[in-house]
């Protein structure tokens, strides 16, 4: 089964390690159970009790220290794989689990990408010591314009240096062991040669006497902090990193820290799903299951379909950012679509699901009730859906029109560390990057409703060629929000490749049913950006003749959607409920 089921945990891991940290943190959520999530999720109660048992079972330790820092224990590795899933069960039973986890990752980012070994050691004791970390990168008044950043380093005569200025918006900001912050050297009167020689990363801990923990500055579990550094001391070796390597270690960060984002929305999404087909499957209205009415049966199917692309998406998006080098960077256009993309559709799944259980999503009791809430922080953390769209535009003109060569990538399952997540480089070159041809995804899938995928993809490569052409490119080119449409059409033909590969990959997992109905939905979303960048006000004649073409109906198949219905979507009937 694709979708993960707590109470049937039967998947197959590459070591046991790996294998009893998943079962040890769902052995801890059902333990606690949903009542007690629920309480201190509505009475804000700091999660003290996760932290502790993390600490014990040294889990984060294991999953996000490098294997070079893991003092020879196999089971200390940074491994992508492996923490898909604990993204994946995190949320599966609370955003606030998951967030605190996640910061930790931004804040220890900065640190394993430096080349300061001291602290690298020291954050290794830490973690081993149960600590939590952060990443000290927006500010109040300038939020994800770090070119703009306040935060000041100012040199002393004995070499030191005193930090002061405010971070905003700093998950961990009141526990952390560590947080990575970035700032700026003064250097009154010397002129700058470029806009990046100022930069610095350094690392401050939040028990310091000169770090002020100003307030939590959400309604929530999590404590997302603004603080402050008061004349806090700052040594050489609490330096990560300066100049162009400083911002570079910002971006390669959050190049890191994005694609959890979608695994979030995907625990989200399942643990809603389990519930809601509970609820609709043993309600009966007029004399009838919820579940036997046609609209709500395509409510559920939509949402599955849905739900089961985002996670094989993702899980593809895995095995380029396993195998990335400075020759293969096509995961700088994939984990941007996996916060992007997948976490926009986790809000269209729960919409879907909200749909169908209506009044009942909004009960005290119900983990939908916290998923209904909690979907929405995800597209807008990490940069906002705008921002990705403007670097995934980037990648359009190679992917289209100038395919490279690559080996053919398959699961990259091995228990291993990643070190080339801290060794990305400089972040420049982003529109020089070349991906494989999509085409050979797209021929290998002889089903209908790809067959109309790929007519959609024909006539948007023909509109882009026409648009570069038109004399109005160039306006059109800096208006955000006709790209903003163009880049929902490009994102779609991207996803769709990544989900033919693992089905390819993974048959037993993916049937041909299944991918033909997901691509039902793909029809029917290209139809609806087509008809978007129709009505868009710089939209030309000619552009909007194709975008006309482009609208689709995908085909009908009632066999095909009744054993969608009977064998995936009605089969989950039952089979997950969180202990009370």
């Amino acid at each position: 089964m694709i979708l993960l089921n707590p109470k049937r945990h039967e998947r197959k891991y590459p070591d046991d390690a790996s294998r009893q940290v998943m079962l040890k943190t769902i052995e801890f959520f059902e333990s606690k159970g949903r009542g007690k999530v629920k309480a201190d999720d509505r009475d804000r109660v700091w999660y003290a009790d996760f932290l502790k048992f993390q600490s014990e079972n040294k889990l984060f330790a294991q999953l996000l220290t490098p294997a070079q820092y893991g003092g020879g224990n196999e089971e200390y590795r940074w491994d992508t794989y492996r923490n898909c899933e604990f993204n994946e069960i995190l949320a599966f039973y609370g955003l606030a689990y998951w967030y605190t986890w996640q910061v930790s990752i931004l804040g220890l980012g900065p640190i394993w990408i430096s080349k300061n070994e001291k602290v690298k050691q020291r954050t290794a004791q830490l973690l081993k010591e149960g600590g939590i970390f952060g990443f000290g990168l927006s500010e109040k008044e300038h939020g994800a314009d770090i070119y703009s950043t306040e935060m000041m380093l100012v040199p002393q005569d004995d070499g030191t240096y005193r930090a002061n200025g405010r971070k905003y918006y700093i998950g961990n900001g009141n526990e952390a062991a560590l947080v990575s912050t970035l700032g700026k050297i003064r250097k009154p009167g010397e002129k700058e040669t470029d806009k990046y020689e100022r930069f610095v990363f350094f690392v401050v801990g939040s028990k310091h006497g000169r770090y002020e923990v100003v307030k939590n500055i959400v309604n929530s579990q999590s404590f997302v902090a603004e603080y402050a550094l008061n004349d806090y001391p700052i040594y050489e070796d609490d330096l990560l990193a300066k100049g162009r390597d400083a911002w570079d270690m910002a971006l390669n960060t959050v190049n890191i820290g994005k694609y959890n984002l979608g695994w979030a929305s995907i625990g989200i999404c399942t643990h809603a799903f389990y519930e809601a087909i509970d609820h609709a499957s043993n309600r009966v209205l007029y004399g009838k299951h919820v579940t036997d009415f046609p609209h709500v049966r395509k409510l559920f199917v939509d949402a599955y379909c849905r739900l089961v692309a985002m996670k094989i998406f993702a899980l593809r998006a895995a095995d380029y950012i396993r195998t990335a080098s400075p020759q293969d960077r096509r995961y700088l256009l994939y984990t941007p679509m996996v916060k992007m993309k997948v976490t926009t559709q986790g809000e269209e799944v729960i919409d879907l699901l909200w749909d169908v259980i209506a009044a009942k999503g909004f009960e005290k009791d119900m983990f939908f009730e916290m998923a209904a809430r909690d979907i929405r922080a995800l597209p807008k953390l990490e940069g906002t859906v705008h921002v990705n769209m403007a670097l995934i535009i980037k990648f359009m003109r190679n992917y289209f029109f100038d395919p490279g060569e690559f080996p053919e990538i398959s699961r990259v399952d091995a228990p291993r560390s990643d070190d080339f997540l801290f060794n990305q480089g400089p972040t420049k070159g982003l529109s020089d990057i070349q991906f494989h041809d999509f085409n050979i995804a797209y021929d290998s899938a002889a089903l209908p409703n790809v067959g109309i995928f790929k007519e959609q993809i024909k006539l948007f490569k023909e509109l882009l060629y026409a648009s570069a052409m038109d004399p109005a490119a160039e306006s059109q080119a800096e208006d955000i929000d006709f790209l903003l449409t163009l880049g929902e059409l490009f994102t779609l033909v991207a996803y769709g490749q990544l989900i033919i590969e693992y089905r390819n990959l993974e048959p037993e997992q993916v049937s041909e049913d299944l991918l033909d109905q997901i691509f039902d939905f793909m029809v029917r979303d290209f139809s609806k950006f087509s008809l978007q960048l129709y009505s868009k006000t710089q939209s030309t004649p000619k552009q909007m003749a194709i975008c006309l073409k482009m609208v689709k109906k995908p085909v009908v198949d009632q066999a095909r959607y009744g054993r969608i219905w009977n064998e995936h979507v009605y089969a989950l009937k039952g089979q997950y409920a969180m202990n009370d």
